[in-house]
């Protein structure tokens, strides 16, 4: 999958997840654009909603956050207007992450966000695990012809079918499916990155990881799985406080995942039975057959005077039950390779 100039085949793209770690501030959230650029990210998150166009200024107990949350408490109008990423930055965010060289992008929540982005040409749209089962907007996203990110934090497998479809009934079959865990922070327990091989399997789609757990293990068993895409929130410094800041990354602890994720794919490597120049060397020290006792010419083989021993140079070891028994072809003295 090519997602704007970086292709998910030649490397795993790590994102950094934005989201509310702005605190409300433009300053920092280019600041934040640019620390991200430094720990090696790919690309830049937004998240492109009011809290008028993502849900109703109510306190019935519908609209109130429950169920041991960190956000427990308040209603959902009160959290997405301390949350949400104000619309008239998101052109100088979008330019701040072009001059840093990082691809930027974001998870639009109606299509007025959808038709902002497009004014920004935004090279990708990412849907949040919430989301997934809003089959209009991804329709209408899936319907601009740009890759399609999907998270799967509380989706079933018909809810994953029912998204998949609509991209695709859309003719957009460019799609990566990123296993989630929609907890904050998320139990390591809960991670399940088995789902990797599965999502690629059996949908056919680029799998991914969307990475709520802390620190980097979850990132490189992902990567090592098959992951193609990792996004992880980022902060500045989680002592700014706001909603999603306990679960978020600082620019050291980012810089760590990027270098274990980027070494992880080094040892993923590929199926390839060829060695290489180093493992060719090390075939010196493989047995071969040796002379141990000097032997004269026309006296027999035996396992007395010829071994399978280090280092690797001389005949290979499965010869030697060819020659036991044989007259010697000429002299040899101790320490020769076996040799005819």
């Amino acid at each position: 999958m090519n997602i704007a100039t970086h292709n998910t085949d030649k490397s795993v793209f790590i994102i950094a997840e934005l989201s509310a770690n702005h605190n409300g501030s433009l300053e920092t959230a280019l600041e934040t654009i640019r620390a991200a650029k430094r720990t090696g990210a790919d690309a830049i998150k937004l998240q492109t909603y009011t809290a008028d166009t993502i849900t109703l200024d109510s306190s019935k107990e519908d609209f109130v956050v429950k169920g041991g949350t960190i956000w427990d408490g308040k209603t959902l109008y009160d959290l997405y207007i301390e949350a949400y990423t104000p619309w008239e930055w998101h052109q100088a965010l979008f330019d701040c992450a072009k001059e840093e060289g990082l691809i930027c992008f974001s998870s639009p929540f109606d299509k007025s966000a959808v038709d902002l982005l497009e004014e920004l040409d935004a090279p990708a749209y990412k849907i949040a695990s919430f989301e997934i089962t809003d089959i209009p907007l991804i329709e209408y996203v899936a319907s601009k012809g740009k890759p399609i990110i999907l998270s799967t934090g509380i989706a079933g497998l018909e809810d994953i079918e029912l998204a998949l479809d609509a991209c695709r009934r859309m003719g957009n079959d460019q799609i990566a499916l990123l296993k989630c865990t929609s907890s904050y922070p998320a139990p390591i327990e809960e991670a399940n990155m088995a789902m990797i091989p599965e999502f690629r399997e059996r949908f056919g789609v680029i799998p991914g990881l969307s990475d709520h757990t802390m620190g980097s293990t979850v990132p490189v068993v992902a990567t090592a799985l098959g992951a193609k895409i990792i996004e992880k929130h980022f902060i500045l410094d989680r002592s700014i406080g706001g909603p999603d800041a306990s679960f978020s990354m600082n620019e050291t602890e980012f810089t760590a995942m990027v270098k274990a994720v980027r070494e992880a794919e080094k040892a993923v490597g590929w199926v390839s039975y060829e060695l290489t120049e180093k493992q060719q060397k090390g075939k010196n020290f493989s047995r071969s057959l040796y002379v141990v006792k000097d032997i004269k010419k026309g006296e027999l083989i035996t396992e007395e005077n010829v071994r399978s021993i280090r280092p690797g140079y001389g005949m290979h070891p499965k010869e030697l039950k060819n020659w036991l028994g044989k007259e010697a072809p000429r002299d040899y003295g101790s320490g020769d390779r076996f040799e005819i």
